[in-house]
């Protein structure tokens, strides 16, 4: 496959799921400011941020594949993003402590080539987190990492905060941040099979 696939984030842990699966896209972070984009629905306002990212690295580019993702948790109809400092991530997990929340995933996918987007495929995955019950010395522990602080929600599946995570509903690489099995089916509304994209 000669299209090259460009991830439209910083996040380590999209570049990585994306690696695992015998992708090796090239990142171009897309310098879109988060807060100024809103929305009153969580599912809605992911997919709005994964469109901008997508769309600002999108105007780099004259002939690539363009993903853009952005995930937030839904907590009791609130938008969780990243904690703002060490006390809030703390308070969070007080609250979410042997509850649930849904983590919601939007993806934009674009096709661009001669330097002009030609087809979009927009979608959003949303899973279910059910939350253990840590103990305030397994938070301060956990928070003291500093990994809350840089995740959606204040929390990660693939890192420290599993064993914080009694189960999910749903889809467990879009909690980390890209679903695998989305992108799949996104690659196919747009003529494309993901297995051409397999870094052999």
């Amino acid at each position: 496959m000669s299209r090259r696939l460009v991830l439209g984030s910083a996040s380590p842990a999209r570049l990585q799921l994306m690696r695992q699966a015998g992708l090796s896209p090239e990142v171009v972070v897309s310098g879109v400011d988060e807060t100024a984009i809103r929305s009153p629905r969580v599912s809605e306002l992911v997919a709005l941020l994964a469109t901008a990212k997508a769309q600002a690295v999108a105007k780099q580019e004259d002939d690539a594949l363009v993903i853009g993702a952005d995930s937030v948790l839904e907590f009791r109809g609130r938008p969780l993003g990243k904690p703002t400092d060490a006390d809030d991530a703390r308070l969070r997990w007080r609250r979410m402590a042997g509850r649930s929340g849904v983590l919601h995933t939007g993806q934009a996918l674009l096709d661009v080539r001669e330097g002009a987007i030609t087809r979009r495929d927009v979608a959003v995955s949303s899973t279910t987190v059910h939350f253990a019950s840590p103990t305030d010395a397994e938070v301060d522990a956990y928070v003291a990492t500093g990994e809350p602080l840089q995740v959606a929600g204040a929390f990660t599946l693939d890192g420290l905060g599993a064993p914080f995570v009694r189960r999910i509903e749903g889809d467990p690489t879009a909690v980390i941040g890209l679903s695998l099995p989305l992108l799949r089916v996104q690659l196919g509304r747009l003529g494309l099979t993901i297995t051409d994209f397999w870094d052999r």
